[in-house]
């Protein structure tokens, strides 16, 4: 059989310690023996982040801009202990901060449901996916300690020179403040991205904020929310067959837990990161859950959920075998050729990216998977395999 061929290039995006090395596995066992892989190559390890001073971040962010479907290895975000382990002239911001705000995107993270991999809220049978805002709020907050007694002030000067003045607190003692942000427009964009997100995939939306105690900040965005619904989705929803609700975060908690899943959770960025790291991990494992970053413009960035994987990574390093499951990896590619398929009309692209998928749930089904999964399925029998071998099972799938 001939390669799928196509047309119009992904944009590849290369990562950091032991998903570094699966990314190299699942592109030389499970891509290129079918595909003519076209991807426009950066590399975001730490070390070319370093050398390039984080220029190739920006300039992956803007091909994804112009190709509309890129993929993402995971990679490092840099502490202190990070700064001295690789020379680092400065801490480099996260490359998914830096994609967020460059694509004006919300993150999509949904589990990757397989048999013998039950969740541990057992009425949870299908996927729930979560929708986090990617801008502003803590994650852009001003924080500052407060040495002793004093009044701490919110300012707002306009381009006037006129000023606002809200007090924060009346210090008697030390203390500490913070003070965070977001814009209309980001909001608006997020809202945007969450209702179109649930027309595309038939689900329900939910957003939950607490805008009981946040009467100014949360509210807005429950505001934009309905505005934007009202306006633009309520018609298109209800043919679709879908809906839209919003609820405080406390009750969607309640009702989350339980529901069967099959519906979007909309959530502010802190809320967001929180929720899909406690949903990834009640459905069995962080390492079985898919993100796709998708701007309101219709661009889209997959990759993992997780991490690099650091200590497999030394342990590989040392010459041992590890057993890093790799599935989270192999969905970003599978998600983003099948998208790729989509957009250019590559039907024969979308059905490899099906079959990709079939072939790693098979292999966990089968009883065959990597140490994690080994540990928590209800298979009886399981057998734990090295990284490459499990690669490899997926591969003789695959190919029948």
């Amino acid at each position: 059989m001939g390669k799928i061929a196509m047309t119009t290039p992904l944009v590849e995006m290369d990562g950091d310690e032991m998903t570094r090395i699966l990314w190299q596995m699942i592109k030389d066992e499970l891509l290129t023996p079918f595909v003519e892989l076209k991807t426009e190559y950066y590399d975001l390890g730490l070390p070319h982040r370093e050398e390039t001073k984080d220029q190739v971040t920006v300039d992956a962010a803007m091909a994804t801009k112009k190709h509309g479907v890129a993929v993402k290895c995971a990679t490092i975000t840099p502490n202190a202990a990070r700064v001295k382990e690789y020379n680092l002239s400065q801490m480099w911001k996260s490359p998914n901060a830096t994609f967020r705000a460059l694509l004006d995107g919300t993150v999509f993270r949904a589990p990757i449901i397989v048999k013998g991999i039950e969740p541990y809220i057992r009425n949870w049978v299908k996927p729930i996916t979560l929708a986090r805002h990617a801008y502003g709020d803590v994650y852009k907050a001003v924080e500052m300690k407060i040495p002793g007694p004093g009044k701490c002030e919110l300012v707002y000067t306009d381009s006037d020179g006129r000023q606002t003045r809200s007090l924060i607190h009346e210090f008697d003692g030390p203390g500490i403040v913070q003070g965070m942000h977001n814009t209309i427009a980001s909001i608006e964009s997020f809202a945007r991205c969450c209702f179109n997100y649930g027309l595309d995939t038939k689900q329900d939306v939910w957003f939950a904020s607490k805008d009981t105690i946040s009467k100014q900040y949360d509210h807005t965005f429950k505001d934009i929310f309905q505005e934007i619904y009202d306006k633009e989705y309520a018609d298109r929803f209800r043919e679709a067959g879908i809906t839209y609700f919003y609820t405080l975060i406390d009750d969607a908690v309640a009702r989350v837990v339980k529901s069967e899943g099959g519906y979007i959770w909309a959530c502010k960025n802190y809320d967001g990161d929180v929720m899909s790291d406690m949903v990834a991990t009640a459905f069995g494992s962080l390492a079985m859950m898919t993100s796709v970053l998708v701007s309101p413009d219709g661009k889209f960035e997959y990759e993992a959920a997780h991490g690099t994987v650091q200590r497999h990574y030394y342990q590989h390093l040392e010459g041992k075998a590890t057993s890093t499951n790799p599935v989270a990896t192999i969905f970003a590619w599978s998600g983003a050729l099948r998208k790729r398929g989509q957009l250019d009309g590559l039907a024969d692209l979308e059905a490899f990216a099906d079959k990709l998928e079939k072939a790693t749930l098979d292999t966990i089904e089968s009883g065959q998977m990597t140490k994690d999964l080994a540990a928590i399925t209800t298979i009886k029998g399981a057998k734990t395999l090295t990284s490459e071998e499990f690669i490899a099972k997926i591969r003789e799938n695959l190919q029948r």
